[in-house]
């Protein structure tokens, strides 16, 4: 799995012809997209869950531990859901890691045009809450989720909590 990924460039740093705009701070250390492909097969699952620990402790992003651990379970679900429900017409699935100064964003790619909805399944069933958990996960530490279309015709599930596990305000 080949990690690909960007810091926005520093503004003070331009090119001498090129002009600065007043005001512009450069970006923080930990701050990029990142962005990583992997086969829809179930072992991507805990190899995209690795990959994003791994990123967000190597580019030291101050996340507090309970965001981090909903990260990584808000990635095997959507990874899981992608696996299963979309490997048919996708057989690859992109993940992509965008950190803010105040925030991390995490979101799953496939080209199935299959837009997930959150059910609320049946207490004896073992599956189909994946969603309803990712968006709880998500808005209890304040943040947002959604699902888009592609220009492709496929989908992205998104997820983008505050670093501190509380809204930013």
């Amino acid at each position: 799995m080949e990690i690909r990924g960007s810091v926005p460039p520093d503004p003070r740093q331009a090119a001498p012809s090129a002009p600065v705009t007043e005001g512009l701070t450069a970006p923080l250390p930990y701050e990029g997209v990142w962005r990583f492909t992997a086969p829809a097969m179930e072992s991507s699952v805990p190899q995209a869950r690795h990959a994003v620990r791994d990123l967000l402790r190597n580019q030291r992003v101050p996340v507090q531990d309970d965001v981090v651990q909903g990260l990584l379970l808000i990635v095997s679900e959507l990874v899981t859901n992608a696996v299963r429900h979309a490997a048919l017409l996708s057989p690859e699935i992109a993940v992509e890691v965008s950190v803010g100064a105040e925030w991390v964003r995490v979101a799953v790619e496939d080209n199935h045009p299959y837009r997930p909805k959150a059910l609320v399944a049946d207490q004896g069933q073992t599956g189909g809450r994946g969603l309803l958990l990712v968006k709880a996960i998500t808005a209890e530490a304040g943040g947002v989720c959604d699902v888009e279309h592609t220009a492709t015709g496929g989908k992205v599930v998104w997820a983008a909590m505050p670093l501190s596990g509380h809204p930013a305000h």
